[in-house]
């Protein structure tokens, strides 16, 4: 029996994706649970697995974008055709042909496709490999490891790097052949890229004159949640100078004093962001949503932050960030960050934003007015740290200032209210002890 292949939901907010690559060749048998296509989202890149097994017979064809629960394809029965098609296109048909033996070991594990070339090529049992992929399962970066620790030479074609190492090398127009690796066998890993070229800011290609890039994928849904956020609400901006002195002294201490410890040193934005999650406590009118009922006040604080990766932006998630420590917002942010620039992200940590910051002081703005993002009230900007002064005693004293950006929904928010909530953020930044548990 014919069983439908759709395109999953992935998330709460996603209404399309692009079938990036299909993992599995038209005609060839499927698994369940093996890899079957690659998806772009506007927030990740996922592997789909497949949820049952079968000869697969896809409908649409890579590249192509379509709704959320839309028909991509099939998974058939030995000899049977697609419904509604007069027959099985030439190539699913010689595929299917060819394949009337029974499903190997190898293909009923939970393994990707270019994992079972590099095993086969080098003749490595599957079942020996440790799998690091989603659910366990064994990807090429799994086989080549296993090479590298046997001291077993790559098999053509392959590299002493992973797959996600080769493609970062890419973005950042590293040579791999001017490397040296320090993992087993020489292998090369992200740490010796960083070696050569630490990473700033994520990578992309400059924009051109002339160019046409498309409103698909990321872009297209970042456009329309922005302009749909815009018809929606009724947004204003309030721009408030806070004094950051007290903090960078404190950051500057613990840098010296945790310079031997495992605990991560806490940004400017950390700072920012323990700040923010504690006001709200103080202000839940900015913690809230708006529904067709009513404005319903939020009980748990999560708190978005945007990331800047190519083609676009990701606002991962610190789940319940009022209660945890500086130090922990600090390694969340760490991780998160990481994670959405590496393209690890799970749909899940991009998830359940009550409120978000976005920092653009890393790119010299001291002010701009962000665009909140969908079901949320409010949303915090964060421009650059930079010098003030303050007069004393008819005497110019240098001082440590940013501007933030408070933008609101006037439907739920007054002017006075947000004025406060910022008052109380610089309070909270002017004795930052209280920030650290």
């Amino acid at each position: 029996m014919a069983v439908e292949v759709l395109l999953p939901k992935i998330g709460l907010t996603m209404q399309e994706g692009t079938i990036d690559e299909w993992l599995v060749p038209t005609g060839a048998p499927v698994a369940e649970g093996e890899a079957l296509l690659r998806l772009a989202t506007d927030k990740v890149d996922v592997d789909v697995e497949a949820e049952a097994g079968g000869l697969f017979h896809p409908v649409v064809p890579a590249g192509t974008t379509v709704p959320a629960g839309a028909l991509i394809g099939w998974l058939l029965a030995e000899g049977e055709q697609p419904p509604g098609d007069a027959g099985a296109p030439a190539q699913a048909t010689a595929a299917v042909t060819g394949t009337s033996a029974a499903v190997p070991s190898v293909e009923r594990l939970r393994s990707s496709p270019n994992a079972r070339r590099v095993a086969a090529a080098a003749d490595v049992d599957l079942t020996v490999v440790r799998g690091t992929g989603p659910g366990g399962r064994i990807v090429s970066e799994d086989v080549e490891e296993h090479l590298a620790a046997l001291a077993v030479p790559l098999p053509p074609g392959g590299s002493a790097s992973s797959p996600l190492v080769r493609k970062l090398a890419k973005e950042r127009g590293i040579d791999l052949s001017g490397v040296n690796g320090t993992g087993p066998g020489g292998r090369i890993r992200r740490a010796d890229l960083e070696a050569v070229a630490p990473v700033s800011e994520p990578a992309s290609a400059p924009a051109r004159s002339g160019q046409v890039i498309p409103l698909t994928g990321m872009r297209g849904t970042i456009a329309r949640r922005m302009h749909a956020s815009l018809q929606e609400m009724a947004q204003l901006t309030h721009g408030y100078e806070v004094r950051m002195d007290a903090v960078v002294s404190l950051r500057d201490r613990l840098k010296e004093e945790w310079a031997d410890s495992d605990l991560p040193v806490p940004s400017i934005n950390d700072f920012l962001l323990k700040a923010a999650a504690l006001a709200l406590r103080e202000h839940p009118l900015l913690n809230a949503t708006v529904r067709e009922d009513g404005i319903h006040l939020l009980d748990e604080i999560h708190l978005g932050f945007a990331v800047a990766v190519p083609g676009g932006l990701m606002v991962p998630v610190i789940e319940d960030a009022a209660e945890l420590p500086l130090t922990g917002i600090a390694g969340r942010t760490r991780a998160l960050a990481e994670a959405a620039r590496a393209g690890r992200i799970s749909p899940a940590q991009l998830e359940g934003a009550t409120f978000t910051v976005t920092s653009l002081g890393g790119y010299g703005v001291d002010f701009f007015t962000p665009v909140i993002n969908p079901g949320n009230v409010a949303i915090l900007g964060v421009g650059r740290l930079r010098d003030g002064v303050e007069w004393a005693d008819d005497r110019p004293l240098r001082t440590r200032v940013l501007t933030l950006s408070l933008t609101f929904d006037h439907r739920a928010v007054d002017g006075a209210p947000a004025a406060e909530y910022l008052r109380t953020l610089g309070e909270l930044l002017s004795r930052p002890l209280r920030l650290l548990v």
